[in-house]
């Protein structure tokens, strides 16, 4: 087996095309459009580089086939908020076959090793930990825009290695052909319909002030969170004119205490139903079927991939008054009939039981997987987050 480093057309391309042979049986698979994991790896469209770095590598056969991939990085800011410096690996695809990944995984451990680096965790993203992001053991299923998706064998390789679990991660899934529980409904509409809290969804032309609103809520959600990192309104800004194409304005909800923002939420259609179509391509056929499917209403999902409440107000039924709003929305978009709410860590028991209050049910599991270069220590598990 050899393994090649990702340097030019010829490996990227390879990079790009071995996936669909792992999955070319398999249905529940949605090939990633293939501009955007290359901007992941770009310094000029991927922040993280302003103080992190990659390398990614494919592996090949004796006969010069493709048999697996994978992709190391760090970030800088992050990998120091732990308590051993810890870097991590990604983009794993490999055929069942231990020898084979473990010959990638240890590619993985020796570049971070090199970097100054302690431990690794996998399968993690290179960027925001909405996408990419995990290891899908429970509830193969179709694969939600932005969640990880893979064989079940992955587990196994990953296992047999040394990782062990970090944190778990689950998604809920929500019919929106059933009503909400009562209970959840007459407390939304009490705060939905308190004076001093209005609600209003997000506006393209006002775009400066709502990444303003969204970077003061996200750090008066998480800024006393065990490695936090505050937000970069350039890389906010960035994101939602990137992704005009996918997003939907009047998913994406804010509330505030008069002026105050206190309250986000962040909603996509899920356009995994319709890229499951265009096998990672976008050239001028595939953009024209992508607004063909749009139109004609292909997509009946969406994704929850953030909620925030300031701290403050995370005892007032604040998220409970988004949902209100967002469900009188959902009345005109009829084609959507189930929502997934992802990602909630087992480390953060109060957004679990928001998701359980809507009447959601659990429908995957991932897990985020750290291997400790000192073969003597123990993972310690990401500590819970307090209720109160």
């Amino acid at each position: 087996m050899q393994l090649v480093e990702v340097t030019d057309k010829k490996t990227r391309k390879l990079f790009h095309k071995f996936p669909h042979s792992i999955y070319k049986n398999d249905k529940n698979w949605a090939a990633p459009l293939e501009g955007m994991v290359e901007a992941i790896f770009h310094p000029e469209k991927n922040k993280t580089f302003r103080n992190g770095k990659a390398i990614r590598w494919i592996l090949l056969d004796e006969k010069g086939q493709a048999i697996g991939r994978i992709a190391a990085f760090i970030n800088f800011s992050l990998a120091q908020t732990y308590d051993q410096p810890t870097g991590g690996c990604g983009f794993f695809e490999c055929i069942d076959n231990q020898e084979a990944a473990n010959m990638l995984f240890e590619a993985a451990v020796d570049w971070n090793k090199k970097n100054g680096m302690e431990a690794m965790d996998g399968p993690i993203n290179f960027g925001e930990n909405y996408v990419n992001h995990g290891l899908l053991v429970e509830g193969f299923m179709p694969q939600g825009y932005g969640m990880p998706y893979n064989p079940k064998y992955y587990n196994k390789l990953f296992s047999n290695f040394g990782f062990e679990v970090y944190f778990e991660q689950y998604s809920f899934h929500l019919d929106y052909t059933v009503p909400f529980p009562d209970r959840f409904w007459k407390i939304a509409g009490w705060v939905a319909k308190k004076p001093q809290y209005n609600f209003k969804h997000f506006d393209f032309k006002q775009t400066d002030k709502f990444v303003k609103d969204f970077c003061e809520v996200y750090d008066g959600a998480w800024s006393s969170h065990e490695h936090y990192k505050p937000l970069d309104p350039d890389d906010l800004r960035d994101f939602l004119n990137e992704s005009k194409a996918i997003l939907d304005p009047e998913m994406i909800w804010f509330a505030y205490d008069k002026e105050k923002p206190i309250a986000m939420f962040v909603m996509l259609p899920d356009i995994n139903q319709i890229l499951r179509k265009l096998k990672g391509k976008l050239n001028l056929w595939g953009i024209l079927k992508f607004l063909y499917y749009k139109k004609t209403k292909t997509m009946t999902r969406t994704r929850i991939i953030l909620m925030g409440v300031d701290a403050k107000y995370q005892r007032a039924g604040i998220e409970s008054g988004i949902f209100w709003h967002q469900n009188a929305l959902m009345k005109k978009k009829p084609q959507y009939t189930e929502v997934e709410l992802s990602w909630a860590g087992d480390f953060n028991p109060k957004v679990i039981a928001i998701y359980e209050a809507t009447g959601a049910k659990k429908a995957k599991t991932h897990y985020t997987m750290r291997y400790m270069f000192d073969r003597s220590k123990k993972v310690t598990k990401a500590a819970v987050i307090g209720m109160d």
